[in-house]
């Protein structure tokens, strides 16, 4: 016998959709540059990339490095999949910085990624008392 406050015609399963995180990504690496050409680059983006202004999280992107063009590290704010986890923010976060990367014709040596997913932090408030 039928349901009669069932809907007629076939059940269709609606798709679940996945639930998105916010993550801030920090890129650590070693500068590898193939000629002077590629240190003078460094150089001349000096004044955006040296100091605190260089070192915030956004959507884009930011590049910190400093005078010496040996290390830098790249920090960045995403979103993605909660399922996917922080091994997908990383891989995101590294395909960003490649693209800044190839857009300015520098290279690097091996990444270290650090990722913390906002939606997860847990927060210590102060007890007033």
């Amino acid at each position: 016998m039928s349901n009669p406050t069932a809907p007629a015609g076939p059940q269709h399963a609606r798709p679940q959709q996945s639930e998105q995180h916010t993550y801030r990504v920090t890129l650590r690496g070693v500068w590898t540059p193939v000629d002077e050409a590629e240190r003078e680059t460094l150089r001349a983006g000096l004044a955006e990339a040296d100091g605190l202004g260089a070192m915030r999280f956004t959507s884009e992107g930011s590049l910190a490095y400093d005078r010496t063009l040996k290390a830098f590290s790249f920090r960045v704010e995403l979103r993605s999949d909660a399922e996917d986890g922080e091994e997908m923010a990383a891989a995101l976060a590294e395909e960003r910085l490649e693209h800044v990367l190839r857009e300015r014709g520098l290279h690097c040596g091996e990444l270290r990624a650090a990722v913390t997913d906002l939606d997860t932090m847990k927060v210590n408030r102060k007890r007033r008392g």
